[in-house]
C-alpha cells in the first residue's frame, strides 16, 4: 500500500499537519508515525504551556507580531485546553535589562498588544529597588492533556492512521515514491528494519531530531542548537496563586500555571539551559537526554526570583521536567522563533518541519496552503 502522507512525529505539529492533509487536503490515506507511547508527550508538554501573544519577543518584531495573529486561531481552534481564568503580569527591571519601560510600552503599541500599568496591589508583590515597572498584560496558558486529548479526538474523527511506538530512521526515494524504514520501539534497530512505508508526500516534524535521518542527500542539514532545558514545577503560595509573572528582558524569569499538574512552571534564563551543543549527525539529541544527569537547580532560580518577589521564597519545589529545546542556530541570539520549512530537492514531496513555539502551526499551515500537493498522476 502506498499512503498519500506519511508524516513523522506526533507531536503537536505532526499531528495537526496530518489532520490538515487529511481534512483540509483531502488525503485520503495518510499515517502518523510516533516513536512514544502517545501524542504530545515531548516537546508539546515539556513546556511552559504558554500561549504567547507578542510580548516575550520585544527583541524580534516579527515573531512578536506573528504572535498577536496566531492567538485568536490557536484560542478558537482549542478553548476546551485553555486556561483563561489567570492574571499575566510583566515586570521591567531596573537594571541589566534589555528592554526599558518607554521601549517595552512603545513595542506593544507597535504589535498593538492589551498593556496597562498593573494595580498597585499586584505591584507590591515586587520588590520596587530592582522592578521598574508592572504591566497587566493579556496571555494564556494550555493544559498539555487536554490539548492532547482534543488532537486524539481530531485525528480519530477524520481516520489518520495513527502508529504509536514506531521508529522511523531511514528516509529514501524509489521509483514509486518516497520511503521510510520502520522499527518497534525507540532503538535505532542496529540496521534492522521490520517495516518499509511508501508515500507519495513525507513530512518531518521530529523536532529535536529532525537532522537525524539518514537520507540520501547531498545537502547538509539545517544548522541547529540544542539545549538540555529544566523547567521546575513549583506550588506557589496563595498570594501568587493564579498568577503568570514574567520579569523581563534578559537574564530573568518567567513563572506561569501549569493546568496539566495544578502547579506553577518556574524557568530562569540563566538556570534553565543546562548545556548546549550544536547539532551533529549522528548525536541523538534525544539519547543525550535519557543519558543526561537530571540534577534540578531550582534552589538557584528560587533564590535569585525571591531577590524580585519576595514571596517567591514561600514556594514549594514538586518536580522538574528536562527536554531538549532546539532553536535554528541563526536565532540564538534574537530571541526569534521562526519555522523552518524546508523542501527537500533530492527527495521531491519530503519536508521537513520546524517551530519554537506552539503557534507557530499557523505559520506552516499558510506555507502547506501555498503548495500543490497535487496527487494527480501519483
Amino acid at each position: 500500500m502506498i499512503y498519500d502522507a506519511i508524516v513523522i512525529g506526533g507531536g503537536f505539529y505532526g499531528a495537526t499537519i496530518a489532520h490538515y492533509l487529511k481534512t483540509q487536503r483531502k488525503f485520503k490515506k495518510v499515517a502518523l508515525i510516533e516513536r512514544g507511547q502517545g501524542l504530545l508527550l515531548r516537546a508539546s508538554y515539556n513546556n511552559q504551556a504558554r500561549v504567547h501573544n507578542g510580548y516575550h519577543y520585544p527583541r524580534n518584531f516579527t515573531t512578536a507580531y506573528r504572535s498577536r495573529v496566531n492567538l485568536p486561531r490557536f484560542l478558537k481552534d482549542y478553548p476546551e485546553a485553555i486556561k483563561r481564568d489567570l492574571t499575566c503580569l510583566y515586570a521591567i527591571s531596573r537594571n541589566n535589562s534589555n528592554v526599558s519601560v518607554k521601549q517595552f510600552e512603545r513595542f506593544c503599541h507597535e504589535i498593538d498588544a492589551r498593556l496597562e500599568s498593573a494595580p498597585e496591589k499586584m505591584s507590591k508583590l515586587f520588590e520596587t529597588r530592582l522592578i521598574e515597572k508592572v504591566f497587566l498584560v493579556e496571555e494564556y496558558v494550555f493544559s498539555a492533556t487536554k490539548l492532547a486529548e482534543l488532537v486524539k479526538e481530531k485525528l480519530d474523527e477524520c481516520g489518520v492512521e495513527v502508529r504509536l511506538n514506531k521508529h522511523a530512521s531511514v528516509i529514501g526515494v524509489e521509483p514509486a515514491g518516497l520511503t521510510v524504514d520502520v522499527g518497534d520501539g525507540r532503538d535505532r534497530m542496529n540496521g534492522a528494519t521490520s517495516e518499509r512505508l511508501n508515500a507519495h508526500y513525507m513530512f518531518n516534524c521530529t523536532y529535536s531530531a529532525i537532522n537525524q535521518f539518514t537520507r540520501q542527500s547531498l545537502k547538509p542539514p539545517t544548522p541547529l542548537k540544542h539545549e538540555i532545558a529544566e523547567m521546575a514545577l513549583i506550588q506557589v503560595p496563595p498570594v501568587l496563586s493564579n498568577l503568570g509573572i514574567t520579569v523581563m528582558d534578559g537574564p530573568f524569569f518567567s513563572m506561569m500555571p501549569f493546568p496539566a499538574k495544578g502547579l506553577h512552571t518556574l524557568s530562569h534564563v540563566r538556570y534553565t539551559p543546562h548545556c548546549h551543543w550544536d547539532d551533529a549527525s549522528g548525536t541523538g539529541p534525544y539519547e543525550k537526554l535519557d543519558e543526561y544527569d537530571r540534577k534540578t537547580r531550582v534552589v538557584r532560580m528560587v533564590r535569585d526570583a525571591a531577590r524580585y518577589i519576595p514571596a517567591m521564597n514561600d514556594v514549594q519545589y514538586v518536580e522538574s521536567l528536562f527536554e531538549v529545546k532546539t532553536v535554528l542556530l541563526k536565532n540564538e541570539s534574537n530571541d526569534g522563533r521562526p519555522i523552518l520549512f524546508e523542501k527537500h530537492s533530492d527527495l521531491p514531496g519530503c519536508f521537513s518541519i520546524l517551530g519554537g513555539k506552539i503557534d507557530n502551526i499557523y505559520d506552516v499551515l499558510e506555507r502547506l496552503n501555498a503548495e500543490p500537493l497535487d496527487l494527480q498522476g501519483k
